[in-house]
């Protein structure tokens, strides 16, 4: 066993034992996501490198301490990427966190989430073991897929110490449109254009402004671009939108002091949620800067069927949305299983675990 996994796993063991909680970290971009961050701090950046990378097979196979840009430079090296835009924050996270957190980039309206391109994890549980789940190839899942539920867990099962990835090529063109429309407008040439054979691989809209971007062959754009007409973005500044919009460094939220994320259906009519909104995926996931009470942010997102989760700033109580008891007892059996005395992460995904 690798020294550095060797180490994690005497620390996990002797915090089993004392019933001492853990606080797993990485590159610590995500510390305010989440309820809340206790414990013993647990480096997991020691334990890093790229294990397996087979450009032909298009899956990629990393330590947790990996760091996103040395993946990432890794994988533009061969023309390849990875499709769900995996938010940085402003620094440079391991892709352990990165699977952790289960947080996905513009792209996802078109590529999927984060948990969709995860073929397979290395858990190492309370006990000192290291659990397999998936494989290396795509095709390689019986039963239920464990490695997607670590997906998005937050920690709070044990330490993702591998993780294997399915990577895309890239594409060969990227154009993005931009448009003057109103929000009623955007939501819904977003649908309609959603439903049609278009490249479209992300759209966002923002204070009037409405903007596309389409991937695939040249062929193919330049069709989509005379049939939706709009202007035409430089290189330069499409990349600069999308990049600010995946890694939030957009002027929208430097000057949001409380954040929603609201989760709906692409399809909900306009929320009226905040002072200011930014809406991405399509329609299906609303920024919103806004001052109203939380319970009542979490209605109006569940009267159309979504969630409202508090990403930022304020005091309002719980940020994660409630779940319902059935979906909570789940939680609650899966945490006993895996984290029987409670060590890791508690309370970061859900308050009472």
């Amino acid at each position: 066993m690798d020294d550095a996994l060797q180490q994690l796993r005497q620390r996990v063991l002797a915090a089993h034992s004392a019933g001492t909680p853990l606080r797993l970290r990485g590159a610590g971009t995500k510390d305010f996501y989440g309820e809340r961050c206790e414990g013993t701090q647990l480096d997991m950046r020691g334990y890093s490198g790229v294990v397996d990378y087979e450009p032909s097979e298009l899956v990629l196979t990393a330590r947790c301490g990996t760091s996103l840009a040395e993946i990432e430079s890794l994988l533009a090296r061969h023309g390849q990427f990875l499709a769900f835009e995996p938010p940085a924050f402003g620094g440079d996270p391991t892709i352990g966190g990165v699977i952790a957190a289960g947080l996905s980039g513009p792209r996802r309206v078109q590529a999927g989430a984060a948990r969709d391109f995860v073929l397979g994890t290395v858990l190492l549980c309370a006990h000192g073991e290291l659990l397999h789940f998936g494989g290396k190839v795509i095709k390689n899942v019986a039963g239920f897929d464990l490695s997607r539920l670590l997906c998005g867990s937050l920690g709070i099962l044990g330490a993702i110490t591998e993780v294997s990835l399915k990577v895309l090529p890239l594409p060969r063109l990227e154009q993005t449109l931009r448009f003057e429309l109103a929000e009623s407008e955007a939501l819904a040439l977003f649908n309609r254009w959603a439903g049609q054979p278009l490249p479209i691989s992300a759209t966002a809209w923002h204070a009037g402004e409405a903007w596309v971007r389409l991937s695939g062959a040249p062929s193919a754009l330049s069709t989509a671009c005379r049939r939706l007409g709009g202007e035409l973005l430089t290189a330069d500044a499409a990349a600069t939108l999308w990049r600010s919009l995946r890694d939030q460094t957009h002027a929208f939220f430097a000057h949001a002091s409380s954040l929603w994320r609201l989760s709906v259906p692409s399809t909900a009519a306009p929320l009226a949620a905040g002072d200011a909104q930014l809406i991405e995926w399509g329609g299906a996931l609303r920024w919103c800067a806004s001052a109203l009470p939380a319970a009542e942010l979490r209605a109006r997102a569940q009267a159309v069927g979504g969630s409202a989760l508090h990403w930022r700033g304020g005091s309002a109580g719980a940020r994660l949305h409630p779940l319902t008891p059935a979906v909570l007892d789940i939680h609650r059996r899966l945490k006993a299983h895996f984290d029987p005395r409670g060590i890791f992460n508690p309370g970061r995904l859900i308050a009472q675990l």
